[in-house]
């Protein structure tokens, strides 16, 4: 056995594959025609195991899939946002590799145990996450496949490998070109250990039972096919659910939380940090369901919170040391305090630093809240009583993922 932070994984006795489905909202896969849509991953949910799972708050890309590859939460591995603002610089830093983590990952581990094991993420801003200190393994990104190297990803000429060029980054195919990568490595024999995690374009765009969403979600399900049809344990797992984020006329519904605390506390008051910023912010605006607020003035917290607790959208404010106790995350990496959107809402610092113009006439969907923290936990096989007690005796976790393949799978 494997321990990684202070969990036990045994060694994959078979090909084993887990499948980060970004953005996959549990009603993806459970509106009238599903089950057209999923054949193959739908008989997985009636002949193996399936259940719901929390992912870890914030609902973010790279708080859960860190989690997911370290089998623990935020306050574990130190990656809560793909965003923050440094307090001892008061540099605000947009995480794009590994220098932020406090943990190893099973991938890692795995590798230095002599396990072949490969990553490959539709983005390259998880690549180094992923990677971090793999030994000898395989990882890459569909975003950069074509500037893949032996020395810097453990493979060359990906391009000829998956037969074709590196996607746009904004097209369903950045998410296809990894199943791809993954069947052509599982069919060469070139890894025993694989993850493999896809980008939420689509689902940021366009909703279940959606003719695109379809498209794009029969597609996925027929590469979960082959991966099966070639003898892997597949786990399908998501980093967070999506939801409609309008009012009831179709306008984005945004909370510019630090226009309003500025008109209410004065010019520099406070500053707003939203989580989801990340390199790909075309399809959300960089407006998620969950923001850090830092006080720049002496203010009295309580009536700070009070002010923003009292808009309409803002379902619930807590105290820094509050959320991170009660979300698991990194104390020294929160906010004064953080606010969280309901369902429909979402939270942004001001007008100036959020460009919807990419939305194209598309609904503002995204994430980052309590409500979109719902995800599918999907196991091929059935798996062993100990797994079966365990979704039994709590929450399962999006993180336990790992534990059901490697170790509840015979």
């Amino acid at each position: 056995m494997i321990q990684v932070n202070g969990r036990a994984y045994a060694k994959p006795g078979r090909p084993t594959v887990v499948v980060c489905l970004d953005g996959c909202d549990p009603r993806y896969l459970n509106f009238k025609n599903a089950g057209e849509v999923f054949p193959n991953i739908s008989r997985m949910m009636r002949e193996g195991f399936s259940a719901l799972a929390d992912a870890a708050m914030p609902t973010f890309t790279n708080p859960n899939n860190v989690s997911i590859v370290t089998g623990a939460p935020p306050v574990v591995h130190g990656i809560s946002g793909n965003y923050y603002l440094d307090r001892k610089t008061g540099e605000e830093i947009m995480i794009v590799d590994a220098t932020p983590m406090r943990a190893t990952t099973i991938l890692a581990e795995m590798s230095r145990a002599g396990v072949r094991v490969a990553a490959v993420t539709a983005k390259d801003k998880l690549r180094k996450m992923l990677g971090h200190r793999m030994e000898g393994g395989i990882c890459f990104s569909s975003e950069k496949a074509g500037q893949a190297t032996a020395a810097e990803n453990g493979i060359a000429d990906v391009e000829a490998l998956v037969g074709r060029s590196s996607p746009d980054m904004y097209s369903p195919d950045l998410s296809l070109f990894v199943l791809d990568a993954g069947i052509k490595l599982l069919e060469q024999d070139r890894a025993d250990l694989l993850y493999l995690s896809l980008s939420d374009l689509v689902q940021h765009a366009h909703g279940p039972g959606e003719r695109e969403a379809d498209a794009f979600h029969s597609a996925v399900d027929a590469r979960v096919g082959r991966l099966a049809e070639l003898g892997a344990v597949v786990g399908l797992i998501a980093d967070h659910g999506m939801n409609d984020k309008t009012n009831a006329d179709g306008t984005p519904k945004v909370i510019f939380l630090e226009e309003e605390l500025t008109a209410r506390f004065g010019q520099g008051a406070v500053r707003v940090i939203c989580p989801i910023t990340d390199p790909f912010v075309k399809h959300h605006g960089a407006l998620g369901s969950f923001v850090r607020i830092y006080l720049r003035k002496q203010l009295e917290l309580a009536a700070v919170m009070e002010a923003a607790a009292a808009i309409p959208g803002v379902a619930l404010v807590l105290d820094g040391k509050s959320a991170a106790l009660r979300y698991e995350m990194p104390l020294d990496r929160e906010g004064d305090f953080v606010a969280i959107g309901d369902t429909h809402a979402v939270i942004g610092s001001s007008r100036a630093e959020h460009d919807l113009k990419g939305l194209a006439g598309h609904r503002l969907r995204s994430h980052g809240g309590l409500s979109e923290q719902v995800v599918p936990f999907i196991v091929s096989h059935p798996v062993n009583e100990a797994c079966r007690k365990l979704a039994e005796n709590r929450r399962l976790r999006n993180f336990d993922i790992f534990d059901f393949v490697l170790n509840g799978v015979g």
